[in-house]
């Protein structure tokens, strides 16, 4: 079964819980995501590191109820 959006956001929020999240369906299919993700925590870490915060965040379902997750990362302005 794939995993919603709705726990796609709520397991990055438990993790970064100042993030602001945006997250898309991008083949309407519920399995493909893209997601937006803009936290203070990724603030002097590397790309390659702030997208390991969110997998992690996501934990063992990566590759298995959660298919396919594009990420864009960044801080605040």
């Amino acid at each position: 079964m794939p995993m919603p959006a709705s726990e796609i956001e709520r397991r990055i929020r438990e993790a970064l819980p100042d993030a602001r999240i945006e997250i898309r369906d991008l083949a309407g299919d519920g399995d493909h995501w893209a997601a937006t993700v803009v936290s203070e925590a990724f603030r002097g870490k590397t790309r390659v590191q702030q997208h390991q915060l969110v997998y992690k965040a996501i934990g063992t379902d990566m590759g298995g109820a959660l298919h396919a997750l594009a990420l864009t990362t960044g801080v605040p302005d």
